[in-house]
């Protein structure tokens, strides 16, 4: 073909992507393809069922999701899905979806999860998996949840956890880390301040966030991660599968659900505001949960390059518990690659895939 007419084809591809890319968004989506059963609704959560096609472990993989995402992380391309990934792997998968949050529900806060929700969707992820115990699997603010769960009620089902871009100590993760740190120094000098701050006083209204709110504020934490996202799809035009990548994950950002007050009061007010589980301790409603109570095998995660939850704020949390099985790792890319990105699927995923196996329960070896 003559190197014009070439370079003119590839000039209309361009376009012809750039313009579906701007007005025809839905139709690139491929996210969440993989067909899954609801086997119980609760409150603010369904439990998605994804059986696996050649099922070798008693111990279900349950995911639980972090709050203000949709459930499309977890199931992003047709060929590059964590939960079909452990579905071939031998696991029975379920996944722990919190239902569109709106501002009537801005008086949930952790305990709602982690003492209402979590324990009862554990109970019936057991009921129909027919195991005493699970393989749970919490990313982000979810990984603060299921380590808060596990404390609670361990050692009743939770077999192996696995927690991923979670602070733990949270002046440690960089300049966030900092940030967070410099602003409880000027809140500790005024008495007032600091007790309107951090015992609840704040009407949860006025601290509820909106999914609008939430997608602007997570690219604001990673500003080059999204500016490098807009880059590559500007030198990609022409790669069908980058524009299509392109606009399944903008679709992810975009469509974010809502933070209650109650939750704002407990993630940002306490966890990053105040870093008490630095020490292993924490003090919610009328409960004091410490991290020592944790004593199953133990999986921590942090993304390289996670300019939200740092390394240095994540591992801590192996030292925390009482578990004789820890295990820490860096995953490849940040907050939001290190569960999805080409490189963590083909570095990570098989090393935590590998962990997982040796720690569940061949079915030959479960009766």
């Amino acid at each position: 073909m003559h190197p014009l007419k070439n370079r003119l084809l590839k000039q209309q591809k361009k376009l012809k992507h750039l313009s579906a890319r701007v007005f025809n968004t839905k139709s690139m989506i491929l996210s969440q393809s993989n067909p899954y059963e609801v086997i119980e609704e609760y409150k603010h959560c369904k439990i998605r069922f994804y059986a696996s096609p050649d099922r070798k472990y008693q111990e279900p993989l349950v995911f639980v999701a972090p709050l203000a995402i949709n459930m499309a992380i977890y199931d992003l391309y047709p060929y590059r899905s964590l939960v079909k990934h452990f579905q071939h792997s031998g696991f029975d998968v379920y996944l722990l979806e919190w239902t569109k949050l709106n501002y009537r529900d801005r008086f949930l806060n952790f305990m709602s999860f982690i003492d209402d929700a979590l324990p009862h969707c554990i109970d019936a992820v057991c009921r129909h998996a027919q195991s005493q115990y699970v393989s749970l699997h919490g990313w982000s603010m979810a990984g603060v949840f299921v380590t808060l769960y596990t404390a609670m009620h361990q050692p009743e089902h939770v077999k192996n956890l696995m927690v991923l871009g979670c602070p733990i100590d949270s002046y440690a993760s960089g300049r966030i880390g900092k940030l967070f740190q410099g602003i409880n120094r000027l809140v500790s000098r005024n008495q007032t301040v600091q007790k309107t701050l951090y015992s609840g006083q704040i009407p949860k209204h006025l601290i509820h966030t909106s999914g609008m709110l939430n997608a602007l504020g997570f690219k604001m934490l990673d500003p080059q991660g999204w500016l490098n996202s807009q880059k590559k799809l500007l030198l990609n035009l022409s790669n069908t599968q980058t524009v299509y990548e392109h606009a399944t994950m903008g679709s992810f950002l975009n469509n974010m659900i809502d933070y209650p007050g109650g939750i704002n009061q407990d993630m940002v007010l306490n966890v990053w505001l105040q870093n008490p589980l630095k020490t292993g301790i924490i003090q919610l409603e009328d409960k004091l949960i410490e991290l020592k109570n944790i004593s199953c095998s133990l999986f921590i995660g942090a993304g390289s390059s996670d300019q939200i939850v740092t390394a240095a704020a994540a591992a801590p949390l192996g030292g925390l518990t009482s578990s004789q099985d820890v295990t820490f790792t860096l995953i490849p890319g940040g907050h939001l690659g290190l569960m999805s990105s080409q490189k963590s699927a083909n570095i990570f995923w098989p090393k935590l895939t590998a962990w997982l196996e040796q720690r569940s329960t061949p079915l030959n070896q479960s009766n």
